[in-house]
């Protein structure tokens, strides 16, 4: 976990709970904000892992009750605040966290995570059922062994159905669990355990709402976001952004800009094209750039170096994760970290202002579970079937759980009810589980202004039909149109084209014919031999309804399970 924290170590035990922690320093560089963190005046020991923008307010709170503080880390306004308040203090922080208190006078424990998991948090019996461990690297509780390292089979039915997410508390192995976003864990020294939800906001109209105007939900959506990205400036060191040119990460320079921050530094990352499809937006991000004139970094990454970095892609996953931009943010994370310590970036958007194209159709859906799966799901179960050795064979897992979400209370429409799943579920265990894995393999913090839990709330309001117009993000995209040039609002979506994990050939090829062919997979047998076979025969000819290579899909998987497991 060294690369989580490189800028200090520390290590706590007492009695039957022993705590660890790696330290990346952000707020308070002095020895003071050392973790584990211990108040013998309080009796609480605390590991955390995050940042608490609110820190400053609850600090002067809590110093107005009496509180006395020894650093100027949020990691003491965590104790200080769970000594007033117990675990009902999470639900006063605006921030991404988890953390592990323990109360010395009860031997107990209490695990936490922010609202939307923004920080991973794994869980792991010992085998014999009589300890615990947790995490916030699942391979750093495989390192440690007395763990089941099987697939764990609803798990591996998520992965290769639901586009490689993996809800919790499953992860891919069956001995470790995922804390679930939104959760308070309180465990006693006896062992007994008490999971409480904290946050579940409703997709739906609250009273008041439909007094709103158009122009109402712009103004508010442009003021909660001015909050979200003044808040995630908090720091003892530079903050920079990761600028990919399009309106999410654009609108975040715009309102930096706008707040008066003046140097920026913005990186961007570009990679070879395959054939007739480019492998960089480098155009549009010059446009914001020399628009806000910031400090702008290009970095193009040739085809050598993308596969060179694969097998330390694969090694700084927590989970297997099949989206090409991992290698993107790996390698943007190596060079920004040469430059600043955090960043902002523009992950949540999309999922919470109805940016994606499965959106539109749920409007008038009469079907809208079939319809999602349809758009988001890489294969049926007939595809999984076939895919997936008879060992592994069970039920639906996925469309199950789409459906069960799809029926719960609390969305009032079929695009809510998308919404909500994306936002509570796909976002933390897609594309924030990537973002914060690669950007921490180099000690590099990435804050999510859109996954401001306020904004999130607040987008969770706003009428479905404000959401799906202009192509998707209408509401979003005529905020930054009071922001930001035109140009970035006005294009084709982007995505971190990375083209050669897509059209697999060559070297990338080579890798993933040896992956699975060798004795561990062969071994292991995961995957049905003639379904293999058909892959690498032809691997440009099967591509999943979201555009993504089904062989490098299994590939992956297979790397990872070498790499963490073997």
């Amino acid at each position: 976990m060294q690369s989580r924290g490189p800028d200090g170590a520390g290590a706590v035990s007492r009695d039957a709970l022993a705590f660890g922690h790696r330290r990346l320093r952000i707020i308070d560089l002095s020895d003071q904000g050392h973790q584990p963190m211990v108040d013998p005046a309080l009796g609480l020991t605390l590991v955390f892992n995050g940042c608490i923008y609110n820190y400053p307010e609850l600090r002067e709170e809590l110093t107005a009750k009496g509180y006395s503080f020894f650093s100027t880390s949020d990691t003491e306004v965590i104790l200080k605040a769970y000594a007033e308040w117990g675990s009902s203090c999470v639900e006063r922080f605006n921030g991404m966290f988890e953390f592990a208190i323990t109360v010395h006078a009860s031997g107990g424990l209490v695990l936490a995570r922010d609202r939307l998991g923004i920080k991973p948090f794994y869980v792991a019996s010992l085998r014999d059922g009589k300890g615990l461990r947790f995490a916030s690297s699942l391979p750093a509780l495989v390192a440690v062994g007395d763990l089941d390292t099987g697939i764990d089979p609803v798990a591996l039915h998520h992965y290769m159905t639901w586009h490689a997410v993996v809800p919790p508390p499953f992860t891919m192995l069956t001995g470790v669990r995922k804390l679930p976003p939104a959760t308070v864990a309180v465990i006693e020294a006896d062992g007994r355990r008490t999971d409480r939800v904290y946050w579940n906001p409703p997709f739906a109209r609250q009273q008041g709402d439909v007094a709103m105007s158009e122009a109402d939900w712009q103004d508010a959506v442009h003021d909660a976001l001015r909050l979200a990205v003044k808040r995630r400036m908090i720091a003892d060191v530079p903050v920079g952004v990761l600028l990919s040119g399009g309106v999410d990460s654009s609108l975040i320079v715009g309102l930096l800009a706008e707040a008066g921050q003046k140097d920026l530094n913005t990186f961007s990352i570009g990679f070879d094209g395959v054939d007739t499809e480019a492998g960089d937006e480098f155009r549009y991000s010059d446009i914001i750039a020399k628009h806000f004139d910031t400090r702008h970094h290009k970095i193009p990454v040739g085809s050598h170096r993308m596969m060179t970095a694969l097998p330390d892609v694969v090694r700084a996953m927590s989970e297997p994760m099949v989206s090409p931009d991992n290698v993107g943010f790996f390698i943007l994370s190596e060079e920004v970290a040469k430059q600043v310590k955090v960043v902002q970036s523009g992950q949540g958007a999309d999922e919470i202002f109805a940016g994606y194209h499965w959106y539109p159709p749920l409007a008038g859906s009469n079907d809208p579970v079939g319809d999602y799966a349809a758009a988001f799901f890489d294969r049926d179960q007939d595809g999984f079937c076939e895919a997936i050795s008879d060992a592994y064979h069970d039920d639906d897992h996925s469309r199950r759980f789409v459906e069960a979400h799809f029926s719960d209370a609390g969305a009032d429409t079929p695009v809510d009810r998308a919404l909500c799943l994306d936002t509570k579920v796909m976002l933390t265990d897609d594309p924030v589980k990537r973002v914060d894995n690669m950007t921490m393999a180099w000690g590099l913090e990435a804050r999510v202004p859109f996954l401001d839990h306020e904004v999130v709330e607040l987008a969770a309001r706003v009428p479905p039909e404000l959401k799906l117009a202009d192509g998707g993000k209408g509401v979003l995209k005529s905020v930054a149109r009071r922001v930001v040039p035109s140009e970035v609002i006005d294009r084709p979506k982007g995505y971190f084209p990375v083209p050669a994990l897509k059209y697999l050939q060559g070297d990338v090829l080579n890798m993933v014919r040896d992956a699975l062919t060798c004795e561990a997979a062969r071994k292991r047998a995961l995957f049905k031999p003639g379904y293999v076979d058909m892959l690498l025969d032809s691997p440009k000819d099967h591509i999943t309804p979201l555009s993504g290579s089904k062989l490098w899909q299994i590939a992956l998987l297979e790397l990872w399970l070498q790499e963490h497991v073997d």
